[in-house]
């Protein structure tokens, strides 16, 4: 009779909290998951940064768009205005320290005097440098985020222009090390 008992220990009797912890776990794993991907679908429904600027963008540029009498898009006329170079940290990513340096030339609408350029200068530089502080090289590296980036300074240059807006940004020089 005493060998029976110790044939059951040996043999590996069910232990029910064991199966518990184990059931536990699972659903636990379960619920963990049904989360992450209702938030997953939650953040893909939402707009990016990059849609909102462009959507503004051309809300913004909807009385800009003028089309002559066939059909064809008008050249906008406008005042060349040349920035002083810019060299400015990136943000940081899995690499190296890295910088840029950025030449541009703003394309100002013919009502925009040069009076109110020269007055916001130091502002004009320091929302260009605060926007490059905030890229990542991988972004600026590719076609799409230089055109991002043209928008990107437009429109935060068009915030505080009183006289006139920028129609246009032209890159003279664009260097990331």
């Amino acid at each position: 009779m005493a060998d029976e008992g110790a044939n059951k220990a040996e043999s590996g009797g069910k232990n029910p909290l064991l199966t518990i912890v184990l059931i536990l776990n699972i659903v636990m794993m379960g619920a963990i998951a049904f989360f992450q991907f209702e938030t997953h679908k939650k953040l893909t429904t939402q707009p990016s940064m990059q849609d909102i600027v462009k959507a503004e963008m051309k809300k913004a540029a909807g009385d800009d768009d003028q089309k002559s009498e066939t059909g064809e898009a008008k050249e906008q006329s406008g005042k060349l205005f040349p920035l002083d170079g810019f060299t400015a940290n990136l943000a940081q990513g899995d690499g190296p320290r890295r910088f840029i340096r950025l030449n541009a030339v703003l394309k100002l609408s013919s009502e925009a005097k040069e009076e109110e350029y020269k007055a916001r200068k130091p502002q004009i530089r320091d929302a260009i440098i605060s926007i490059l502080n905030a890229k990542r090289p991988q972004d600026l590296l590719k076609v799409q985020g230089k055109e991002y980036l043209k928008e990107e300074i437009k429109s935060s240059i068009n915030t505080f222009l009183v006289e006139g807006k920028v129609l246009d940004v032209y890159y003279v020089g664009f260097q990331i090390n």
